[in-house]
């Protein structure tokens, strides 16, 4: 009997689901009705001879088979999604002078540019990664193309392309004491993370004290994985293992910070939105995949 072929279609139906927490949510995503994402999940788990969701007229809840399915659905849609980005764009050739800001993806830009790589040999990325000052003098003197770097409340330079949370940081061993001043690791002053970290304990009336400065977002994911203090970091910057603190440990809210891109010219911008289209994807991933899917006790009135 020959093995059947899973759609990719349903795959994404049933993912979106997962992510989304209903069918409606997920119709809603997918410019579907929820009509259409409820057959799609019905041929695949036809297909696979198991249930994926235990729906009532109340709840919803992956499965043990749906919760394993999970996981590969994920991988297989990435690299469906991949290849077809592979056959379906023009080739984009040439050379790119690109600046990041350093604590803009630093655990995944290595792994997001081997990706790129691979799938546009022909375009070489010359990358820089510094801090948002030096990448803007670089820009300015000729230096960069292009940066990607943080855009400042009020600034109307740049095209704004990412906006994630602001993070507080700590290794999961920390022992944070509420009455002592709060150990701070941090980047040199001025910085926005560090800024708006004091700020914000300043307003709430915390005592705080930096224990730890390095010029590096990574010596700073060094010092919060030793333990020895806690850091305002972006999201994507949040190194693998750190535990993320909130207002239930006593720390005030953090807000957002934008990033953009800088320096856009008819000529750059058709070499750069290949891969800054790619870095967004590949972020996106990342935050689905970091997000929750449902689990067995989750409630929804968007059953289907």
């Amino acid at each position: 009997m020959a093995t059947p072929d899973l759609d990719i279609d349903a795959l994404r139906a049933f993912v979106t689901v997962a992510e989304a927490g209903g069918f409606t949510a997920a119709a809603d995503r997918l410019g579907r009705t929820q009509s259409a994402i409820s057959v799609k999940i019905k041929k695949l788990e036809d297909t696979l001879g198991r249930r994926v969701f235990a729906r009532t007229s109340r709840s919803l809840a992956l499965t043990h088979d749906g919760e394993l399915l999970l996981g590969y659905a994920r991988r297989l849609l990435a690299l469906n999604d991949e290849t077809v980005r592979r056959f379906h764009e023009p080739a984009a050739e040439g050379e790119l002078r690109l600046g990041v800001a350093e604590y803009f993806l630093s655990d995944h830009l290595p792994r997001v540019l081997t990706r790129f790589a691979k799938i546009y040999p022909r375009l070489r990325i010359d990358l820089r990664v510094g801090m948002c000052n030096d990448l803007v003098t670089g820009l300015e003197s000729g230096d960069l193309d292009l940066v990607i770097s943080r855009r400042d409340a009020g600034e109307t330079r740049g095209r704004v392309i990412w906006r994630e949370p602001m993070r507080w940081v700590a290794a999961p061993t920390l022992e944070i004491d509420p009455a002592a001043p709060l150990p701070l690791c941090a980047l040199p002053a001025p910085c926005v993370f560090r800024n708006r970290g004091v700020s914000a304990l300043g307003e709430i009336g915390r005592p705080w004290r930096i224990v730890y400065t390095s010029g590096s977002v990574l010596g700073v994911q060094a010092a919060v994985r030793a333990g020895l203090g806690v850091a305002v970091l972006s999201e994507s910057s949040v190194p693998d293992g750190a535990r993320r603190l909130g207002v239930e440990d006593g720390l005030p809210e953090l807000g957002e910070v934008d990033m953009a891109i800088f320096g856009e010219t008819p000529r750059n911008r058709r070499l750069a939105e290949p891969l800054v289209g790619f870095i967004l994807d590949s972020l996106a991933a990342m935050r689905r995949t970091n997000r929750p899917a449902l689990s067995p006790v989750q409630m929804s009135l968007d059953a289907a």
